[in-house]
């Protein structure tokens, strides 16, 4: 469990699809009850949108802003180049995090699933906050985009995608409340609080609900298929999902965790 999932992304396409990560992370926005003078550290900043919602909730704050893509970080950079001053953007696998002072809040959006050792992820933000710190943060959790994993799964068996796709492991770790809860414990967190919450993507055929399966959902099946089978791959998929309006549902279940640091 120590690996972790590839870390470069297709951050234009990112900062354009991805509405609903921006909706849920207003909600966890919120329940971090920010003073607004807090050093916060956003921990899987991508391309900078979320990091825009902290920065609005911390006028006499700054945001430490860290991904382990590059193109997340410069698309961050260059989105939010009006508030440098209020930012550092510094580069790190989450698993392998340090920082030299402590913050007073972790936070964290749809990032956690994508890291497969959880333990030593909360070994290493409860490292980054000063005592008393908060850790808040919400992540695809246990039954995350089931419909969707099974209509990837078949469609990836078809010709001519197996022949790319057919052993393809997903590598992502949707975790259930109480193993969370006891992980977050054993890095020695305390007030933990855990709760999964559905929360249905809906978007439409004809190119937004493809754009955002190729950049998001389906980008590690991106990198094994060549490049012509692609968007033909997302297509299909997306088809399998879709209703008789063309709408397709992408269900996530975000799992939803708060925690202090004594």
């Amino acid at each position: 469990m120590g690996r972790t999932t590839q870390t470069e992304w297709d951050a234009q396409t990112y900062h354009e699809v991805s509405d609903p990560q921006v909706e849920w992370a207003r909600d966890v926005v919120a329940r971090a009850e920010l003073a607004g003078d807090e050093r916060v550290l956003d921990a899987g900043c991508g391309a900078g949108r979320v990091t825009r919602l902290l920065i609005d909730a911390l006028p006499d704050g700054h945001v430490l802003a860290v991904d382990a893509s590059q193109q997340m970080l410069d698309q961050a950079a260059e989105q939010l180049g009006d508030v440098a001053e209020r930012v550092t953007f510094h580069r790190s696998d989450l698993s392998r995090l340090a920082v030299d002072d402590p913050v007073d809040v972790v936070f964290s959006n749809a990032v956690f699933h994508w890291i497969l050792d959880h333990e030593g992820l909360f070994s290493r933000l409860s490292d980054a906050l000063r005592p008393g710190g908060l850790l808040v943060a919400q992540c695809g959790g246990a039954g995350n985009i089931a419909r969707v994993i099974e209509t990837t799964r078949r469609v990836s068996h078809r010709p001519p995608f197996d022949d790319h796709l057919a052993d393809f492991e997903r590598e992502w770790y949707f975790a259930d409340l109480e193993t969370t809860k006891r992980r977050l414990e054993q890095a020695g967190f305390v007030d933990v609080d855990t709760d999964l919450e559905p929360r249905d993507a809906v978007l439409p055929l004809g190119g937004h609900a493809e754009r955002f399966l190729m950049a998001i959902v389906l980008r590690l099946h991106m990198e094994r298929l060549p490049e012509d089978l692609r968007y033909p791959f997302a297509e299909a998929v997306a088809r399998e999902l879709a209703d008789d309006d063309g709408l397709v549902t992408l269900d996530y279940v975000r799992l939803n965790l708060k925690a202090r640091k004594p």
